[in-house]
Formats: structure tokens, sequence, C-alpha cells
């Protein structure tokens, strides 16, 4: 069958339609008063594809359920387990959306709705596209679907799903697809994701607040430490001070450079883009180089003192930071943890007592170029926009692809449908039309091209 036959068995209203209706539910997973709608999600996807041949599931968990289902008659061909999520980020600040987050409306050719490609789009792209070729016949490979509502919340019971499940959810390649393609109409295959170790900073002055005219110039100053401290975290050349903190890093190579520095960045758009004059960073690497396959460390929040409205003369007795640190192959979030857990203290000031209280974090990842899986993906995404597909890292962290790894041992496939004008998390979020429906031709396409 030709790209142009699958294109036109495509009836883009009804795939609209469906899509329209997963959107309106308000599957929320961090809001405890919208459990209902949650089970409405799964039941949705759970129907569809039962209506589709697949012996389709719901499953409860310890928080929200997961979805489940398998079509597994292609003896002696590769098994495809394809994984999204239905729940999507809280919809507010509320008075900042144009439309209501879950009533869809197309604007200038976008989807405007919540989750509509965080992640409902994409993952129901996956749904059409296997109806795309059911409808034509059976499915060249085995296909599994697995559908969670907590991905925004950090899939905390996941991994205990996947442990349950390891036998039944076993597949030689996993597809993803939740996240961004490098620019429009240019197809983009991620090879990479950054790693994470987050944490927090408290710094400890005195034993209360004090007046600051009758102790300041003598008492220890918790916020002007835990500046101090912020900024001997990294040094004038954008480098991170933390001892240790890049041993062990997987250098990028020459042929990774090569590729970054041929795709259509501008520095100055980029900027232009969130704007800001100037972009600081790593000195000796590029910008797409720092985003991708550089280790980060950033504060993410700052506290202390009094924050009300007028004056209020105290030195506070604490203060405190937020702090995320990514990482490249080659970097254990958990050995990083310790490592700043261990430095903070040694570079406070006088005076103030510091430590470093761990949060969560994820392991970075990098697949091969040239695996087989990718090499389909290329030939699947060329049918569907006439070129080469582009091969990139992302700067974000997906702390589930090392549970995959650890647990189902199978390697992961990015193939990303949405963009980052898409405003995934924030108000007005969107999902092209045009890319909804390149998405689920990438899907048929991507499952015959995995077959071969």
């Amino acid at each position: 069958m030709t790209t142009a036959d699958l294109s036109a068995l495509l009836n883009r209203e009804q795939a609209d339609a469906e899509l329209f209706d997963l959107l309106r539910i308000a599957s929320v997973s961090a809001d405890p008063t919208r459990k209902a709608e949650m089970g409405q999600a799964a039941e949705f996807l759970r129907a569809k594809l039962a209506g589709l041949g697949f012996a389709a599931r719901v499953d409860a968990t310890a928080g929200h359920p997961v979805v489940y289902a398998e079509h597994l008659k292609a003896p002696g061909k590769p098994t495809v387990l394809i994984y999204g999520h239905y729940d999507v980020q809280p919809e507010a600040p509320l008075e900042e959306w144009v439309t209501p987050p879950f009533q869809p409306t197309v604007r200038n050719g976008r989807i405007y709705a919540r989750g509509s490609t965080d992640d409902k789009g994409q993952a129901y792209a996956h749904v059409k596209g296997a109806e795309l070729l059911l409808s034509q016949g059976d499915l060249p490979v085995n296909v599994k679907f697995l559908l969670e509502g907590e991905e925004e919340i950090g899939s905390p019971n996941l991994e205990a799903y996947l442990q349950a499940h390891q036998a039944e959810l076993a597949a030689d390649v996993i597809v993803i697809s939740d996240g961004s393609r490098f620019a429009p109409e240019m197809p983009t295959i991620t090879y990479g994701v950054r790693g994470l170790s987050y944490v927090e900073i408290h710094v400890q002055g005195a034993n209360r607040d004090l007046h600051s005219g009758s102790y300041g110039g003598a008492a220890p100053n918790p916020i002007n430490a835990l500046a101090e401290i912020i900024t001997r975290l990294k040094d004038d050349q954008g480098r991170v001070t933390i001892p240790g903190f890049y041993d062990g890093i997987d250098e990028l190579t020459a042929e990774e450079r090569g590729m970054w520095a041929s795709l259509p960045h501008s520095d100055e758009e980029f900027a232009g883009s969130i704007g800001v004059p100037a972009l600081p960073g790593e000195e000796g690497y590029s910008t797409l180089e720092r985003l991708w396959g550089r280790p980060t460390l950033d504060v993410n929040g700052i506290w202390g003192g009094y924050q009300g409205e007028g004056s209020k003369t105290v030195i506070a007795a604490k203060a405190g930071a937020k702090v995320s640190m990514r990482l490249v192959p080659g970097q254990d979030p958990e050995r990083i943890t310790r490592l700043i857990s261990d430095y903070v203290p040694t570079i406070a000031p006088a005076g103030v007592t510091a430590r470093v209280v761990p949060h969560h974090g994820g392991k970075p990842f990098k697949f091969d170029l040239n695996s087989p899986y990718n090499q389909a993906a290329n030939r699947a995404l060329k049918r569907v926009y006439g070129r080469e597909a582009v091969f990139a890292r992302t700067g974000g962290s997906i702390p589930i692809v090392a549970a995959f790894a650890d647990i189902l041992r199978a390697p992961v496939l990015f193939v990303d449908m949405g963009l980052n004008e898409d405003a995934p998390h924030s108000p007005n979020e969107s999902f092209a039309v045009q890319d909804y429906h390149n998405g689920i031709l990438t899907s048929a396409y991507l499952l015959e091209e995995l077959g071969q």
C-alpha cells in the first residue's frame, strides 16, 4: 500500500471527533476530586481498543488505573509495546485560557485543550494508527498498549505494575510519543533523555527571626548565606563546581556535534522566543549541545524572610532553595545527590549550617542511533514527511524509561509528534490538527516498517 493510499483512507473528521471526546474528560491525576473522570478516561480507551479487536482491560493500581490492551495475531513478527498516558496537568491558571481547557476548540489549525499534545493527542494517534491498519486487514506486528493515568504526578505506581505484569508486557521495542519534534515539518527521532537529581538546600541561622537593627551586622543572615552558596555552585565559565560532578560523563561524539550543528537553529531566534537578550551557559558548547548533551544545575525556587506587603525589618532564621540537576549518560542520580549533599555544608559561610534534602531523580539514557528500530522509524517518518528524520536528544527527563530498561529490558523508541510551541503544561495548550493527522499516519507506517 502506498503512502497516498493510506493517507486517503484516513477519516480525519472522525479522528478529530473521537479525540475531542477524550479531551473533554477532565482527567487531572493531581486532583483527588477528579477520580471519576480518571476512571471515565480509562474506560473510554478500553472500550475503543476493545472495539478494534484488542483484548483490553482496565487494571486498578494503588492510585489511578492502567489501561492494558493486546493484539497478538502476528506469529513470528516483533511485538511492539506502545506507552502513553491519559492523565493531564491541572488547568490552572484558568483565567489565562482563551477558551475553556476541557472544551476542545480549533483555532488557526490548532486544537486547544488541556492534554491535546501532552499526551492524549499523541497517544490517541497510535490508537487511530492501529485502527487505520486494521481497516485494511490485520496488524503487521503484535501490538500492546500500556496507557497509564499517573505520568503527570511522577508515575508512582507504574513500576510496581511493570513488576507484576513483566511477562505479559514483554516486547521487542517500546514506542513512546510524548514530546516535541525539533521544528515544524521536521520529523524527529529522539535517541536520548537527560536524567535528574532534585534536591532542596536548607540554611539555618539563629534560633529565631531577629530584629535587623538590633542584630544586623553581627548575626549571620541565612538568606545572604544561601545566595553565597548558590553562587559557589557554578563558576564563571558556567561549569558546576561540585567535586566529581563531571566524572565519567560520556562526552559528545564528533558525529553528534556535527549532526546538531547542521540543524536549522538560531540562537537569536531562540533567545527571542523566550524574551531574553542572551543565552548564558557552559562555555565551549553550543546551545543545542548544552540543552541535549551536557549536565546542568538550576535553582527552581527560593524562599526566606518576609514575603508580605510592606516592610518587616527582620533577619530570617532560615532560608532555602530548590535545585534541579539535569544529568547525562555516565552520571548516576544517586551519586550526584550524594556529591551535592557532601559539598554544600563545606561552602556554607560562618554562622550558619546548611544541609541538602533529597527529593527524586531519574537516570539518563541514550539509545543506539543505528539500531534497526530507529531506522524503521526513519523510514516511516519519511513516508509521511517526504524527508529523512533528524536525530536529537531531549533536555528533559523521563524517569519511567529507567523502569522500562530495568524491568522490561527492551529498547525504547521515541517518535514525538508535538512541538514546543504546543505549550504543554501551560494555559492554552494546543496540538496542530495536521500534526495529529500526521501522527496517525506515522504510527501506522511505523508498525508496518517494524514488521519488516
